[in-house]
């Protein structure tokens, strides 16, 4: 065992103090024997102890590192971006149902959900939004949602009952404790706008809204949730790490996809993976090849048979 993991760990430190303060007991009390046999007999119940209690501090540390381990691999933070595809303004319709879908799925499991930026069509539909989920297994769940989604309707507007096709694309970055991408400040450019509120109101006087572009790859984050300049720059900054990170993840995995276990799909933002046909009351999860019925259930956030298809399909 090295102690020294523990000891480096800010949430583990003080038991490896306790832990070492035990070690120094035992090797005086076996001292104690050593130099005295004729108190091994007394000595041994307090040995006992004294294993018995640095068995149990291990345990704690373990258990907090493996706790660390498990939100760096599934984070309880993500931001879910939605953009209107192919479809004119039913795709921003489209768009804004898939929002309110998620919204809803956040609520029944007793997540936070928050609108981070969004640019809203005439009627209301969303052109592109983004919102911050926070919970426990927010990533696990929604992980698999990145790709096009596409819906199959007969719009209020369509006169001929002709139906329509139309896409709207879903990326779900994670939000990790220990994000692993450098941004030299060289590369990026940071410009700032006033928060419009409801009604082309504007939230404050002064210019809160932040916007920062990438400019190695032209990857742009806004950000406009909270009332200070410095925290929607430091959150734009927190997202714009993700999306890189992201970024650099889709390509291995688009390079490993035949190799990789348990693949769902290919990771793509671009890749086609459900459909809701509105018509034939079915959603379809073309990377799993599965279909469900209940479309109005689905669209008020009852996702879970879906999410665990796909689970059960990782695990086969």
């Amino acid at each position: 065992m090295d102690l020294d993991i523990y000891k480096q760990n800010p949430k583990t430190s003080f038991l490896a103090g306790m832990y070492e303060k035990l070690l120094r007991e035992e090797e005086s009390l076996m001292e104690t024997i050593k130099s005295d046999p004729s108190l091994k007999e007394l000595a041994e119940d307090d040995l006992e102890q004294l294993s018995n209690r640095k068995k149990e501090l291990l345990k704690q540390m373990d258990d907090i590192i493996a706790a660390e381990k498990e939100e760096e691999e599934f984070p309880r933070e993500v931001v879910l971006e939605v953009r209107a595809g192919a479809g004119g303004e039913e795709a921003a319709l489209f768009a804004g149902k898939l929002a309110e879908m998620y919204g809803k799925y956040a609520a029944i499991h007793g997540w936070s959900f928050r609108k981070i930026d969004d640019s809203t069509s005439d009627l209301g539909g969303y052109k592109e939004a983004s919102f911050e989920i926070k919970g426990d297994d927010v990533w696990r769940k929604l992980r698999f949602e990145t790709g096009v989604h596409r819906i199959q309707r007969v719009p209020a507007t369509e006169k001929s009952g002709r139906v329509h096709t139309s896409t709207a694309s879903v990326a779900v970055l994670p939000i990790r404790a220990k994000q692993t991408i450098a941004i030299s400040p060289a590369d990026i450019e940071v410009t700032f706008s006033k928060s419009g509120g409801p009604g082309g109101q504007n939230v404050n006087k002064v210019e809160t809204a932040v916007r920062v572009l990438h400019k190695p790859t032209g990857i742009v984050v806004s950000v406009r949730t909270e009332r200070s300049q410095l925290k929607n720059r430091e959150r734009a900054m927190v997202i714009l790490e993700a999306k890189l990170e992201a970024a650099e993840e889709e390509k291995a995995a688009l390079k490993l996809s035949s190799e990789r276990k348990g693949q769902i799909g290919t990771g793509d933002r671009s890749e086609k993976i459900r459909t809701y046909n509105i018509l034939q009351d079915r959603v379809t999860d073309h990377r799993i090849k599965e279909s469900w019925h209940n479309i109005e259930g689905i669209f008020l956030g009852n996702l879970d048979p879906i999410f665990n298809a796909i689970e059960e399909k990782i695990r086969e």
